[in-house]
């Protein structure tokens, strides 16, 4: 029996692929939204950082959700370590534009021409690059080209950057100031209290059909303990932890259950 059918659960728990209307209103997730907000409607850039598995993709998901479709071209695209040409073809893939060329001004032409055909459009491009943080130091510097229209009299496309707390060091480099001077509004994600750790996880339970609290305090502070209030380590420790419940044939979750979670997770 699986531990699903064993508590009764109607939908997998602990999901990464949650609806947004069954979202957890978790702290920092409504100042994300009107920091980025506010970047779009000024053509600027915002920043939000936090550690892995705090809550920032789910806090851009929950932000880009607020946006009507019909009003924006929302571009999303993950860094890597990689060079500047790697970021703009991922952009130019996500504008539906050829980006087949490894020459950075061509590639920063074409997306520049795309972005004045969306904005003729009544449309506001933007562009979301997650895990930020992993980009290169001479990307900082030339990112900021992408967004100069008309000797930089036009604020057409807003740029928000996501990483880890690392990201603002690298803006804090000199040949990074043209991109950091853009920035007006930088949002930081922290892991979850106790006490909203403990509204997470019987929010999440409610939304998966069980009614019934299967953490007693002593197993969600385990779980806190365990994650550090990271939401994705919350997670994986909660899942796990009913798995084993189910295995010994519990009906409620201890610490125990929660510390052998802990063994199969890094």
């Amino acid at each position: 029996m699986s531990y699903k059918t064993f508590f009764g659960f109607q939908k997998e728990p602990f999901a990464q692929d949650i609806r947004l209307e069954d979202l957890y209103p978790l702290p920092g997730l409504q100042a994300v939204t009107e920091r980025f907000l506010y970047a779009l409607n000024l053509g600027a850039v915002s920043i939000i950082t936090g550690d892995v598995g705090s809550g920032k993709s789910t806090a851009l998901r929950h932000a880009v959700g607020k946006l009507h479709p019909s009003q924006y071209r929302v571009v999303s695209v993950v860094a890597t370590t990689g060079p500047m040409a790697d970021i703009l073809k991922q952009i130019c893939t996500g504008f539906d534009v050829d980006g087949q060329t490894n020459s950075l001004a061509r590639l920063i032409h074409t997306l520049k021409t795309a972005v004045m055909e969306i904005a003729q459009r009544k449309q506001t491009p933007v562009v979301i690059i997650d895990e930020a943080s992993l980009m290169r130091l001479e990307i900082f510097a030339q990112l900021h080209t992408l967004s100069q229209f008309d000797m930089d009299s036009k604020p057409l496309l807003p740029i928000i950057l996501a990483g880890q707390n690392n990201l603002v060091d690298k803006l804090m480099f000199h040949a990074s100031r043209p991109l950091a001077s853009r920035i007006i509004g930088k949002s930081h994600l922290e892991g979850l209290k106790y006490k909203d750790m403990a509204g997470y996880i019987k929010h999440h339970l409610k939304i998966a059909g069980v009614k019934e609290q299967l953490f007693p305090d002593e197993a969600i502070l385990a779980i806190h303990r365990g994650s550090g209030g990271l939401l994705r380590r919350a997670n994986l420790l909660a899942k796990g932890a009913l798995i084993a419940a189910a295995q010994e044939k519990c009906q409620v979750v201890s610490p125990e259950h929660v510390r052998m979670a802990s063994t199969e997770i890094m």
